[in-house]
């Protein structure tokens, strides 16, 4: 199973930078995603905090769509609860359309209390909310009759889309999870996609190959399957020349997120110790921080322990300088997904195929030369 690679972009930026350059920002690093080949960047909805902007990835990502040329766009994600599932799908369609066919459709109940409660929604009916969105949203994009249903907080009534996707026979529609079978279970219940988070820093690592045996046995509950080709795993990576070198860049960055917006901001329960944040997330597999070779280990790891996925996101986050940011990324397309890819195994054998035979034909190109110089001194 080739890997591909993408990013996971929150976007979490500091209060102390202006949000207008803070969304040019976001902009500029999908363009420079799209420049070095990754396959997709996905973007989520916030709406209280101050740390994330982005209070539409659908209106965001349309913007992205015009500044790039081949990358794929994922609302990462539209969380169901606040949206009506009907306006919440032809956002969604209207974004294929536009991007020509490059939208990816992430869901999920919302993680953020305050974000509900402003709302008026219950922090405990979010999952409920959520799975019945989804019922409704698969059936509207399945389109082989009207939809009628109601619940406690919708209702569709001969509901149809007017405008059918572009991207046939449906984009993907990825569900949520942040390290627990229940979204996993929807996602297997309907044969979607899905897209899990491997840990954050502060976090316990979730047991990918658990939360992947859950979602085939309630696949095979209903009749569906799920493809390991389609699963988004997302996790923090930073790349610089050498190990110290990543983790100086962001041990700062990394500490100022952690104390002011994990623990201040929304209140985790998670402890690390002030100023090693960085060395804690390594060591606990919640991070990937070091060297190109690092990197590739902590994937392999991955790979190896979940049993595999498709899809490798790097959870973004502001904790290094743009140029720094821009440049790990580069690392990554350059050195460690050809690693995957199989990009380098054709240049690699033909390199050993040259190597090996070097003897015969270097002794081929000295018969021609001598060949060569006989003819021209050969009297005429």
């Amino acid at each position: 199973m080739t890997l591909k690679f993408g990013a996971f972009i929150p976007p979490f930026h500091s209060l102390g930078e202006d949000p207008t350059t803070a969304f040019w920002r976001d902009l500029d690093l999908i363009h420079w995603l799209d420049e070095l080949g990754l396959d997709e960047a996905w973007v989520g909805e916030h709406h209280s905090g101050g740390w994330s902007t982005v209070s539409s990835p659908e209106v965001f990502l349309a913007a992205a769509a015009e500044r790039t040329r081949r990358i794929k766009l994922g609302t990462g994600v539209v969380s169901l609860p606040y949206h009506h599932p009907l306006t919440a799908a032809n956002r969604i369609v209207q974004l294929d359309h536009q991007s020509g066919g490059r939208a990816m459709f992430g869901m999920g109940a919302g993680v953020s209390p305050a974000d509900a409660h402003m709302m008026g929604i219950s922090a405990g009916d979010q999952r409920r909310m959520m799975a019945e969105s989804l019922e409704a949203l698969v059936r509207l994009f399945k389109g082989d009759e009207p939809v009628t249903m109601k619940t406690d907080w919708f209702e569709l009534r001969d509901a149809m889309l007017h405008l059918r996707p572009y991207t046939k026979p449906r984009f993907d529609m990825a569900v949520a999870s942040a390290g627990t079978e229940r979204g996993m279970r929807l996602a297997g219940q309907y044969g979607l996609e899905a897209l899990t988070f491997a840990g954050r820093p502060g976090m316990s690592e979730p047991p990918l190959a658990q939360l992947w045996a859950a979602g085939e046995e309630e696949a095979a509950k209903h009749g569906q399957t799920v493809d390991r080709s389609k699963w988004r795993v997302a996790i923090c990576v930073h790349i610089a020349e050498t190990r110290e070198e990543a983790l100086d860049q962001v041990r700062a960055g990394m500490s100022h997120w952690f104390r002011e917006y994990v623990r201040d901001t929304v209140g985790a329960s998670a402890k690390l110790p002030e100023g090693r944040e960085a060395e804690v997330a390594v060591e606990t597999h919640t991070a990937i921080i070091g060297s190109v070779e690092d990197a590739i280990e902590g994937i392999e790891r991955m790979q190896r322990e979940s049993g595999g996925f498709g899809t490798l996101l790097v959870n973004t986050q502001d904790w290094a300088t743009r140029e720094q940011t821009k440049r790990s990324y580069e690392l990554l397309a350059r050195y460690v997904a050809p690693h995957f890819t199989g990009a380098l195994d054709s240049r690699r054998a033909s390199q050993k195929w040259v190597s090996e035979n070097k003897n015969g034909f270097a002794a081929q190109a000295r018969e021609a030369a001598a060949q060569a110089t006989a003819q021209a001194t050969a009297p005429r």
